[in-house]
């Protein structure tokens, strides 16, 4: 596998989780049975995927973008699709998460 076969499973590793976590929201506390499946499989999709990005890229690496990226990109979702508050302390963090998965990224690079 190339190292950018293994970078399109993380990104297809991030997108399922990001997905998972609006069906979990959408699940309404497991009320829903439709959000609550598809929570469970695309899950089980990201978490199949992180495995197979795993053949090429570090553990840390791979677990900081996925969880980094992850994470700014569920906040504009709950932002833009739920209508959840868009404070700049929310969008310092968001900056600071992104900026410490590049540098972490950066650090793999330089050894």
């Amino acid at each position: 596998m190339s190292a950018l076969h293994a970078w399109l499973w993380l990104a297809l590793a991030i997108g399922l989780e990001v997905s998972g976590t609006v069906c979990m929201k959408l699940s309404d506390g497991f009320s829903r049975w439709l959000p609550t499946l598809l929570m469970a499989l695309f899950y089980t999709g990201s978490f199949s995927a992180m495995i197979m990005s795993l053949k090429r890229i570090e553990l840390g690496i791979a677990y900081a973008v996925w969880a980094g990226v992850g994470t700014a990109l569920i906040a504009i979702v709950g932002i833009i699709v739920f209508r959840e508050s868009a404070t700049v302390t929310k969008m310092i963090a968001m900056l600071l998460i992104i900026s410490g998965v590049v540098m972490l990224h950066l650090s793999e690079q330089g050894s």
